[in-house]
């Protein structure tokens, strides 16, 4: 836990539908109530996390206050790099980025969205920020895309360095892989659910970042189904499934004997990863709820610190 939260830049990764989203929240809590001034940076302009707090019209990239020491801010691709021009490039920069033929032509090179929005993750990780009147961060956790995009991510200023090799974009390039690279600073954690194939993913996941040399920080197993039954237990809910005429009686039989099979199932594919990621694996229950809101945010975030 404190090798974790002692990093500086956390990116939360993982197959689409695992929540992600969620688990990246719950930490930005848990780091927050530790005292630390946190960050969640969502990409692509999602504004999800704004949607969890606020009813209110979402806004992009602008770094809002979600709760006492918990910000967020949705970065866009284009915003992004009218700020870094502005910031390098004075009125030449400005002046490039009112340029609609400028624009289209850098949004159309391949990469250059991530590596505009990995440049700014990378700005908001600083002690001394480039944004004007902006106050640094202790925590930024970043809700990156899913698996092989984040994977994709995370190599994009390595390319960019190695394709420019000189110049201010193999310059930038360069510094932030670097800052991705130094494990001090920079930490993934990948998030799956306790099926077969986020497992999966999370597996290869693992095996392309050692690669590249990155280690997996943690691997959170997300909406885990409680364990409600012994064996013993099972024995008489299976005999009375077959003693009952019940229509109401016999429906909430097979729900608890389906829901053990469920859990048991999902225990089995959490040991196959477990065994893989050499017990680097913590555990997020099943949230029964229609909708999550702060209430059910914050037990998560305090599942995870006692799990962690």
């Amino acid at each position: 836990m404190p090798n974790l939260l002692d990093k500086r830049l956390l990116f939360v990764t993982g197959k689409g539908g695992v929540g992600k989203s969620t688990v990246a929240i719950a930490l930005g809590l848990l780091a927050a109530q530790r005292g630390l001034r946190t960050i969640v940076a969502e990409l692509a302009s999602q504004e999800r996390v704004q949607g969890l707090f606020s009813e209110t019209e979402r806004e992009q990239f602008r770094e809002l206050e979600l709760a006492p020491g918990l910000f967020t801010i949705s970065i866009d691709p284009q915003q992004a790099m009218e700020e870094y021009l502005r910031v390098k490039a004075g009125a030449v920069g400005q002046a490039l980025s009112s340029s609609r033929l400028f624009q289209a032509f850098a949004m159309a090179t391949p990469g250059m969205r991530e590596l505009l929005s990995i440049g700014k993750v990378w700005e908001l990780a600083q002690l001394h920020r480039r944004t004007r009147g902006a106050a640094p961060y202790d925590l930024v956790i970043v809700d990156a895309p899913a698996t092989g995009h984040g994977v994709g991510l995370l190599r994009t200023p390595r390319t960019f360095a190695d394709i420019a090799r000189v110049g201010p974009i193999a310059h930038q390039g360069q510094t932030i892989a670097e800052t991705i690279a130094d494990q001090d600073f920079t930490g993934v954690i990948a998030v799956a659910t306790p099926e077969e194939m986020p497992i999966n993913e999370t597996l290869t996941l693992a095996d392309e970042l050692a690669k590249d040399g990155l280690p997996l920080d943690l691997v959170i197993v997300n909406a885990l189904y409680p364990a409600r039954f012994e064996a013993a237990e099972i024995a008489e809910l299976a005999s009375a499934l077959t003693r009952t005429r019940s229509a109401l009686a016999r429906s909430a039989l097979r729900a608890a004997l389906s829901e053990h099979a469920r859990a048991g199932t999902q225990r089995e594919q959490r040991d196959r990863l477990s065994r893989r990621v050499n017990g680097r694996l913590v555990e997020l229950p099943y949230v029964f709820a229609d909708h999550l809101g702060l209430p059910q945010l914050r037990q998560l975030a305090d599942s995870l610190e006692t799990a962690l």
